[in-house]
């Protein structure tokens, strides 16, 4: 067979796409995933990383619980910290109460979001005001108040504008840490009962990008440096869910992987072409028609029956010896119309049937069509014809 030319090109358009994809340079990703295993720019492993240092060596876990499960563990230490970094921080009326009580016992809450749950906001005594982000080039800068953290030059974050900031509605309560160039609070202390919240809105700064860049390496530790030196627990359950890597499906982890990404669509392509072009050629499946039944013999039966039921045994010996003769006239080839000696004598030589047999038949078949027959006349009459049967056939 000749190779399918149309086939060759599809294969070959295949690999060389494939091996194109494979080898290119992969573009960087500016998505801000803010995950603590994540080398992307806006990831957080750097700063993940350092934090031990900044915690004086106490020891950082991270959480894939929600707050609620966490906090209602009763083997934890009995001073800690809670960071969360992301974009958006939600909570359950549950997880909310746990916090709250988390850090009334004295503990403390790091936030640093762009968007925070109004029911905790109002509790608390704040508000974040979100603005649309611009395309100006210029952004507001970012400084500490405190005279010994802040910098000579405000920070600029040049992936954010800086126009987002706080309000406060509970003066007494709120100590602001960080403003942006307009005066408008970025970074506010809370206390709340023998703990604190320590509210920030520019999740960004926590990033790679920005904890790798000189100009702005040092803010991330000059805002967690509030933190007092206790365990220190990160929350990834915000951005990631609840289930680890390995609790996630084959399916789930074959999409975060470009190669096996682009395999497994190959492969879903390929199967559909093969359907398409395939199936044309493969042929129809012949149904299976079943052979026409005899059903002259159970005719015969049901007449002989019939007959039978009636005590009309005259009438069917008639029938079972008229089939008799026709059967002999076909298979033996004997005209039976003068069933004499020699008649007789033929029969029992071609039909292999004893010579005692035949002749006891024909006197049986003599006596049917003289007498007036008796059930029993004709059980002994169909006696002989069906032996007569079975001894020519064997």
């Amino acid at each position: 067979m000749k190779p399918n030319k149309y086939l060759l090109f599809l294969i070959t358009t295949i690999v060389a796409y494939g091996l194109f994809e494979f080898y290119r340079p992969k573009p960087i990703d500016w998505n801000p995933t803010y995950t603590n295993k994540d080398k992307i720019p806006f990831g957080t492993r750097v700063l993940f990383d350092l934090l031990p240092d900044v915690m004086n060596q106490q020891p950082v876990k991270s959480l894939r619980l929600p707050v609620y499960n966490h906090l209602s563990d009763s083997t934890l230490p009995a001073r800690s910290n809670y960071i969360f970094v992301c974009h958006t921080l939600k909570l359950s009326g549950f997880d909310r109460k746990k916090l709250l009580e988390y850090a009334n016992q004295g503990n403390t809450v790091f936030i640093s979001a762009y968007e925070f749950p109004d029911s905790l906001a109002r509790l608390l005594g704040f508000r974040a005001d979100l603005k649309r982000p611009t395309l100006r080039d210029t952004t507001l800068g970012m400084n500490f108040t405190n005279p010994e953290l802040k910098n000579r030059i405000d920070y600029h974050f040049r992936h954010d504008d800086g126009r987002n900031f706080l309000v406060t509605t509970k003066a007494s309560q709120t100590t602001v840490l960080g403003r942006n160039a307009r005066n408008e609070p970025i970074f506010i202390k809370i206390q709340y009962g023998k703990g604190a919240f320590f509210i920030h809105n520019l999740p960004l700064a926590f990033t790679n990008f920005y904890v790798l860049d000189s100009s702005t390496a040092d803010y991330a530790y000059k805002a967690l440096s509030y933190l007092p030196a206790r365990p220190t627990f990160w929350d990834e359950y915000q951005k990631l869910g609840r289930f680890d890597e390995d609790e996630q499906s084959l399916l789930r982890y074959i999409l975060t992987q470009p190669p096996l990404t682009w395999a497994y669509y190959l492969t879903i392509l390929g199967l559909l072409l093969y359907v398409i072009f395939a199936g044309k050629r493969t042929q129809r499946v012949i149904p299976l028609v079943e052979p026409l039944k005899n059903t002259s013999l159970a005719f015969v039966q049901n007449v002989g029956r019939l007959y039978f039921q009636r005590a009309d045994h005259g009438n069917l010996a008639q029938k079972k010896i008229q089939y008799f003769l026709a059967y002999v006239r076909e298979q033996f080839g004997l005209n039976t119309a003068m069933p004499d000696e020699e008649f007789k004598l033929a029969l029992a030589r071609k039909s292999g049937v004893s010579e005692p047999d035949v002749q006891a038949l024909f006197r049986q078949i003599a006596f049917s069509q003289q007498q007036i027959m008796s059930e029993y006349d004709l059980i002994r009459l169909n006696e002989l014809i069906e032996n007569f049967y079975i001894q020519a056939k064997a």
